[in-house]
């Protein structure tokens, strides 16, 4: 039997109905906000996975084109890869319900949203996290939620809770908040440079309504709820983990001790080998809970040291941020480069600058069709020291690439300002924490390599965190060990200005606004020396002029109507522009044209064709015509395709002419000016007051 549970939203209706779909899964919800309707499921194995220390959870978003009435571009004519967009989207929602599964289940759970029917006013992504977790709230799989989930914006100086289309358009926040009942268990942001303060008060804002969605959802839990089932716990034995802990203690301190990761992992690997040789064979039965009780082990010891002696692995301050270096001008034939370095954490990201037909296609379920600017991150194996072979990127890839991408787009100049797509690839050489901010701060040293006029400087750090009981302490720039035993990384990006990106990581089930402020002022503080005592100094301002190698932009504007006169029956008039000047055209529906050639010159004389195809011929102006006819009373010279104009020959030079064939000959291309426009619009060029204008030459 089928029941509804309703709540007005944003001033919107939500709805979820339960008991009407897929019955074979754990639990189902039918999530409807407004016209968009998302079918959310969760679902677990009847018994846990094999030989495996972690949650196998699986979360996936999945776009139904037919949901906004369009059918699929590809040639299967089916919905294939998950775009970027859906990928983003699945990680939003698995970060804040993951931390609060047991610790010890190893069940295979599988989330999945499938986005049915979109209202573009009510978005798809927070139906699917409220649904999400609705689902896994009343299904009988072990877990501590649920949790609720609300964009905010800022729009004309207020903030907005779930943003309507209209309101999305013209706000200077994206956030997206998660939070149980009683903290904060995700934070996703972009921003226009906003203040720390107001950053706080939109996630609060977010916060408050989050608690009135876990409060609904507890409200079905009570009538609808099954009682969640029995696992065989995975708990690493007390007793074993207390007799290695006696055992070697004291050589695992020794061995992490050290600001090196290679000389870390090197130190670890004797002792690994004392405490088999000593407990394999007092623990016949459990030798694969060992080495799970030697990862317990180096999280206990690096968390006394934070906790109690304020010490950290390498030895640095609490505030303290390893040693920085920047560098730009890498790569001598691309665009731009930059090298960022943070301890052993190393990026280079490289520019590429193209036409605006470069600009990346979308084929998804909301407005956006494309995009003109790309941030594309890469993390090989040998980063991270592993002999493996190149794989494509994986979800993580795809959003540490989001987030730098993000970080950098409120400053990235506008299309009118800086008419070209624009590129940028981290490539991680060197992991140990932090690389998707180091891509930010690889990205702002590369965009200013190549000349970029970037709007303000961008840098990005992470906060960690302990917490024991009530007892917690915070960390700036944390590397990776401090990132695998600890229990956030709270990443921050952002100009001397304010914030324009924000990722929480989150192990344990939430923040407290205590918590959040102090990672504010701390990444603050910390970005704000990355940008002046390294960044800066490697170069203190986007370079003023482009690289030789990147192609020279051009653009105008010409009226709609004369489009067709500038592309020509099927496309030859552009395409001879092109083959002529050596240049590649791009001209959008609404009129503006853009031209990129590498030769500045060659640019120019495809523009001055463009705009006389288009705006037609001015009295008083010169261009550069090829000849085409040789009359005895002249020459025919065609400044433009499909436009000829004669230069009579008393005009063919500043000396008297007796032949035409003794000046000119067909295929010349020669400087001329419009003399006059006569009423049936013939155009009489000269090629004399050309010369004597521009080239000073006087008679004969």
């Amino acid at each position: 039997m089928s029941k509804l549970f309703s709540m007005d939203l944003a001033g919107r209706p939500f709805s979820i109905e339960v008991g009407k779909t897929a019955c074979l899964a754990n639990a189902a919800c039918l999530v409807r906000y407004g016209d968009t309707v998302v079918h959310c499921t969760a679902t677990a194995s009847k018994a846990p996975r094999d030989g495996i220390d972690f949650l196998p959870l699986s979360v996936d978003f999945e776009e139904r084109l037919y949901s906004v009435g369009r059918i699929p571009g590809s040639f299967m004519r089916r919905e294939g890869r998950p775009s970027t967009k859906a990928i983003l989207t699945s990680r939003v929602i698995d970060r804040p319900i993951r931390p609060l599964f047991p610790k010890d289940l190893r069940n295979d759970v599988a989330l999945n949203c499938t986005v049915m029917s979109v209202d573009p006013d009510c978005s798809p992504e927070i139906a699917a996290m409220i649904g999400a977790s609705a689902a896994l709230a009343i299904s009988d799989i072990p877990w501590n939620g649920p949790i609720g989930g609300v964009s905010v914006g800022y729009v004309d100086g207020e903030l907005v809770i779930n943003p309507t289309l209209e309101q999305r358009g013209k706000s200077d926040l994206q956030l997206t908040v998660s939070a149980t009942a009683n903290k904060v268990c995700m934070i996703e942001a972009g921003g226009n440079e906003i203040s720390d303060d107001l950053m706080f008060e939109a996630i609060m804002k977010g916060f408050e309504v989050d608690k009135k969605i876990v409060e609904f959802i507890n409200g079905m839990v009570a009538e609808v709820g099954k009682p969640k089932f029995e696992y065989p716990s995975m708990e690493v034995d007390h007793d074993m983990f207390e007799a290695i802990k006696e055992f070697a203690v004291d050589a695992v301190r020794s061995a992490m001790d050290t600001d090196d990761k290679n000389v870390r992992d090197a130190a670890l690997v004797p002792v690994y080998a004392d405490v088999h040789a000593k407990f394999d064979e007092i623990y016949p039965d459990s030798v694969a809970m060992i080495d799970e009780c030697m990862y317990k082990l180096q999280k206990y010891v690096v968390r006394r040291w934070l906790l109690d002696d304020g010490k950290r692995v390498d030895g640095r301050g609490i505030d303290e941020i390893r040693p920085l270096k920047a560098e730009v001008g890498i790569l001598p034939r691309v665009h731009g480069s930059g090298l960022f370095s943070r301890g052993q954490t190393q990026v280079l990201t490289s520019v590429t600058l193209g036409t605006i037909a470069d600009a990346q296609k979308l084929d998804g379920i909301d407005e956006e069709e494309s995009k003109r600017y790309m941030h594309h991150y890469n993390m090989p194996p040998y980063s991270v020291g592993e002999a493996k072979g190149v794989r494509s990127p994986g979800r993580r890839e795809i959003g540490h690439g989001a987030l730098a991408e993000r970080a950098l787009e409120p400053v990235i100049p506008s299309e009118e300002e800086f008419p070209y797509a624009i590129r940028l690839v981290s490539e991680v050489l060197s992991s140990n924490g932090s690389t998707s901010q180091g891509s930010i701060c690889g990205s702002t040293l590369a965009l200013m390599d190549a000349g970029v006029p970037i709007k303000a400087p961008v840098a990005g750090i992470s906060c960690g965190l302990i917490t024991e009981g009530e007892r917690w302490m915070t960390m700036v720039d944390i590397q990776g060990v401090e990132d695998f035993f600890g229990d956030m990384d709270f990443k921050v990006a952002g100009t001397h200005k304010g914030i324009t990106a924000i990722q929480m990581d989150l192990k344990i089930d939430g923040l407290t606004p205590e918590i959040i402020k102090e990672a504010f002022r701390k990444t603050h503080a910390a970005r704000d020396y990355i940008l002046d005592e390294v960044m800066l100094k490697a170069i203190p301002a986007p370079r003023a002029e482009l690289s030789k190698y990147a192609p020279k932009m051009l653009s105008t504007v010409i009226p709609v109507d004369k489009i067709k006169d500038v592309i020509g029956k099927g496309g030859s008039v552009i395409q001879k522009i092109c083959a002529e000047c050596g240049v590649t055209i791009d001209v959008e529906e609404d009129g503006r044209v853009f031209i990129a050639a590498l030769d500045a010159e060659a640019g120019k004389r495809a523009l001055s064709i463009v705009e006389t195809i288009a705006l037609d011929p001015e009295v008083g102006a010169f261009y550069k015509g090829r000849v085409t006819r040789l009359m005895n009373f002249g020459a025919f010279v065609e400044i433009a395709p499909g436009k000829e104009g004669l230069v009579h020959i008393s005009k063919l030079d500043v000396k008297r002419v007796d032949k035409v064939e003794d000046v000119v000959s067909v295929g010349d291309t020669i400087l001329v000016k419009v003399i006059e426009i006569d009423d049936q619009g013939r155009i009489n060029l000269s090629r004399r007051d050309a010369l004597i204008e521009v080239e000073g030459k006087g008679k004969a």
